[in-house]
């Protein structure tokens, strides 16, 4: 039975959830483990847009405690809090992958350059958020997988986040 037939789409979509801007304090360089170059860096703060749900990610509620793998990408286990404009507050956990030409790795790791969003095709930065809400006006955010397209700049990472519908 073909697609058309039942109906269904064989394309995922998406929903933009928000637009996080996440301010970076500096790494912590653990120096290089069995599992690759570890660091930790830790999330200074910033603010999160967008149409159901705004508000400021918590200044160092969290961190990521990335490491650079034996092939060069980088892999990221980040955990922060976000809080939303009206007080409520928001755990997230997200893993994901950087990964780079070794002639872009300058470029992709500068977190001071200006916000740049066409020169994000140049490397490849994507991860999958979990959020754990209570009850209330955000537990929605508790049963979606989400995936983020993310670019560095600005200070830090930006992260556009959309649930898989």
């Amino acid at each position: 039975m073909s697609d058309a037939q039942t109906g269904t789409r064989p394309e995922v979509e998406t929903e933009f959830l928000f637009e996080a801007r996440v301010r970076l304090d500096a790494a912590q360089l653990v120096g290089p483990t069995p599992e690759g170059f570890r660091m930790t860096v830790p999330v200074a703060g910033g603010r999160f847009e967008g149409p159901r749900l705004s508000g400021e990610i918590v200044p160092f509620s969290g961190a990521d405690w990335s490491r650079i793998r034996p092939d060069g990408s980088g892999a990221l286990d980040v955990r922060m809090t976000l809080r939303t404009d009206d007080g409520v507050l928001i755990h997230v956990h997200w893993h994901g992958v950087m990964h780079f030409a070794p002639e872009d790795q300058a470029y992709a790791l500068d977190f001071a350059k200006p916000d740049d969003p066409a020169g994000a095709a140049r490397y490849y930065f994507r991860a999958s958020p979990r959020f754990e809400v209570a009850d209330g006006p955000y537990a929605y955010l508790n049963n979606l997988v989400c995936v983020t397209k993310s670019r560095t700049g600005d200070g830090g990472v930006i992260h556009r986040v959309f649930a898989i519908r």
